[in-house]
């Protein structure tokens, strides 16, 4: 398949049927992967990617499918780069497009992987910002189509802070029409342009009572209190103990509802160690779609 848009920034750049093609084609991936590793449907292509926070699932998934598709990648940390001395944005953009055929970027500010898109000549995906992380929402939707073999009719509970990363599930909520209540502490919600413009395609409620949220769930979502960019040590005071995951709280969502965290754990903070490593546990899926989901991604992007 091949997608209309040339860069992945924030998630809602794929249009609803491209989204459901694209998990479809992760799937596909995935099984192939069984018996046929390697499918070159990236061969000699190169992808750059540019680190400025830690990585461990995005790193590596990124590396491994690039090999495995036949290409390769060009591993950058900023503060390596002469970005660090001064060079704009812009100037990066135009340099590595004349090298790589694809860009990944794991950075802090948003408004970073924006520009690189704006002046790079191939495509620019966002590996993670401090709004957004629309990878991990492909591989979340492809978990739930494992599990639950839908997306309509399902409900989604977020306990915990509406981040980056739950702004872009927001987006998939949007392309999938899957509902999803948000629980959050008061100051702690997600994006409300983003709200605002999902909620056209799909049901969204915040609110600050993490039990009334998980009541009937299928699938029950947190992350970390405190993402790489807030360093406050008092922040999760905000978080607990309301907002643990914990087996009472798993216990009012569904029978058969599904836990997933896209990692790293504070276990014990946001997630119990009994939760993630219980039975209703799908975490280790959702890692390594990671893997299979950027797959799909960069082939569908024309790098």
């Amino acid at each position: 398949m091949k997608l209309e848009t040339k860069d992945l920034l924030t998630g809602d750049e794929i249009s609803s049927k491209e989204f459901l093609e694209l998990i479809d084609f992760s799937i596909k991936l995935k099984e192939e992967n069984k018996t046929v590793k390697g499918k070159q449907l990236l061969e000699n292509k190169t992808l750059a990617m540019l680190f400025e926070k830690p990585s461990t699932r995005t790193r590596v998934s990124f590396e491994t499918g690039m090999k495995q598709l036949g290409g390769h990648t060009i591993i950058l940390s900023l503060n390596e780069m002469q970005h660090s001395r001064g060079e704009s944005v812009e100037d990066t953009a135009k340099t590595l497009s004349g090298y790589v055929d694809g860009i990944v970027a794991r950075v802090y500010e948003h408004s970073f992987i924006e520009d690189l898109a704006k002046h790079a000549t191939v495509p620019v995906i966002n590996g993670l910002s401090n709004s957004y992380h629309p990878c991990q929402t492909l591989a979340d939707f492809m978990t739930i189509k494992e599990h639950k073999k839908k997306f309509k009719d399902l409900k989604i509970a977020w306990i915990g802070d509406g981040n980056n990363v739950c702004n872009s599930l927001i987006f998939g909520c949007s392309k999938t029409q899957t509902d999803i209540v948000i629980a959050t502490p008061k100051g702690f919600e997600p994006n409300p342009e983003v709200v605002k413009k999902a909620s056209e395609n799909t049901t969204i409620d915040l609110t600050t009572d993490p039990e009334s949220a998980v009541k009937d769930a299928d699938i029950v979502m947190t992350d970390t209190f405190t993402s790489i960019h807030t360093s406050d040590p008092k922040r999760t005071e905000n978080f607990l103990p309301s907002f643990q995951v914990n087996e009472s709280l798993m216990e009012k969502a569904k029978n058969d509802a599904i836990f997933m965290h896209c990692l790293p754990a504070k276990r014990d903070q946001e997630v119990t160690s009994a939760v993630i490593d219980g039975s209703q546990s799908v975490v280790w899926d959702q890692a390594e779609n990671r893997l299979h989901s950027q797959k799909a991604l960069l082939s569908s992007l024309g790098i």
